[in-house]
């Protein structure tokens, strides 16, 4: 395998990380993260040590049918840090509904992920994100939290 196709593999690794966040989908996720994956959501305020700590948290917060959330993506750097290693940037773009209260979420993130090739399928070892800008509405008006000093 080159390095251009474990960078794609990695990018459908992370692909599929927020397609199975959005959908529920706690059995798809869980196989995106290896066993002794650390987390540390939201600056570390949410940071959880192993995959079955992280999925608890993940399906506990958004499991509910009320809760509708679109995570994506975008400008994903990537680099091999050694044969079976490797680091990644992506930008987040996030938008969550929570139905019955009608109220909303919206912001943006930087993720930082470490990736590890396991049994020759990567796997995310190391995830969490920095965020930049956050809004809520809870039906009174948006809101906005800004992270920028954060980032520095």
């Amino acid at each position: 395998m080159g390095k251009l196709d474990d960078i794609e593999g990695i990018r459908q690794l992370k692909y599929r990380y927020f397609r199975c966040l959005d959908s529920k989908d706690w059995e798809g996720l869980a196989d995106c993260l290896a066993q002794d994956c650390s987390a540390a959501y939201d600056s570390g305020k949410y940071s959880y040590q192993g995959r079955d700590a992280i999925m608890e948290f993940l399906s506990g917060s958004l499991g509910s049918s009320e809760i509708v959330s679109l995570h994506h993506g975008h400008h994903p750097e990537i680099e091999l840090t050694g044969s079976d290693s490797a680091r990644g940037t992506w930008y987040l773009e996030d938008y969550l509904v929570f139905v019955e209260s009608d109220a909303r979420l919206r912001g943006a993130a930087f993720y930082h992920d470490e990736y590890r090739r396991v049994d020759g399928s990567w796997k995310i070892s190391r995830t969490g994100y920095v965020r930049t800008f956050e809004e809520s509405n809870d039906g009174s008006g948006w809101k906005l939290n800004s992270y920028g000093d954060q980032l520095k």
